[in-house]
């Protein structure tokens, strides 16, 4: 019997724990699908402040807590926490730290102000979820990224993790998200902060004009890019796997079948 085909999620949002846009609902019920279809699935999100921990049962891995990951030259504490899904058998990772996410609000303040921090918060969790699958020892057949937080792990995966072992066999697959505004409030910011954390190689697909595309730059570095909808906006991207089917756990299980670890991107 073959093995399972171990896939690994990592969303910026998922139902129950965060309902911030369809990608909540989408990323819930494709997990299940996926499960059901008998893959190894892990899942991994970041910890925001929003989420009731005793509601939904979190509780520390000890075991995987304890690292530092370095943004702009200072070490911030990674926590790892997991709860399980309700009626599955599947556990979600959160990566949380006090400084990036205790706060109440996702993305952006009460006043609808985005924060400024929110590219430290992205490659703060970006990267957080490599060190996290290098310390479970569990390389995944797929990655799939779900948002534009996690636009940046493509880039990562494939430049400054190039050579890490445990993902050498990983196909990447990323879902966009509507990343108008923040594509504006990086603009600024975005390409120092890339230099300061050793991504200085990646801008050329990331910004364009000036302008910060985060969904083509994750196109850039992915196997493929799969919109939930057609309504979904996105950045100009010249890319052979978009999908606009009306079922999307479907597009993405039959998408997967035509992914080999083996290929070379």
């Amino acid at each position: 019997m073959a093995d399972k085909k171990k896939v690994l999620i990592v969303t910026q949002e998922m139902k129950p724990y965060t309902t911030v846009s369809e990608l909540s609902s989408l990323v819930n019920r494709y997990a299940q699908l996926l499960q059901e279809k008998n893959m190894e699935i892990r899942i991994l999100m970041p910890k925001f402040g929003t989420i009731n921990e005793r509601r939904h049962r979190l509780h520390e891995v000890v075991r995987l807590s304890g690292m530092n990951i370095t943004i702009d030259d200072d070490d911030y504490p990674l926590i790892i926490k997991v709860a399980s899904l309700p009626s599955t058998r599947m556990q979600v990772y959160f990566l949380d730290n006090d400084d990036f996410f205790k706060r109440k609000q996702m993305f952006a303040n009460k006043e609808g102000k985005l924060f400024e921090d929110n590219v430290e918060r992205t490659v703060f969790f970006n990267k957080g979820v490599i060190e996290t699958v290098k310390k479970f020892g569990w390389a995944p057949d797929i990655v799939h990224a779900h948002g534009w937080m996690l636009s940046l792990l493509p880039a990562m995966l494939q430049t400054t993790y190039a050579n890490e072992p445990i993902f050498q066999d990983s196909k990447v697959v990323y879902t966009a998200s509507d990343a108008t505004d923040i594509n504006a409030s990086f603009d600024a910011t975005f390409a120092d902060k890339m230099k300061a954390n050793g991504l200085e190689s990646i801008l050329e697909h990331y910004v364009k004009d000036g302008k910060v595309q985060l969904n083509t730059g994750a196109a850039a570095y992915s196997a493929g890019v799969l919109l939930p909808s057609e309504d979904t906006p996105i950045e100009s991207i010249e890319k052979s796997n978009l999908s606009f089917e009306d079922d999307f756990t479907e597009t993405c299980l039959a998408f997967y079948q035509t992914l080999s670890p083996a290929e070379a991107e």
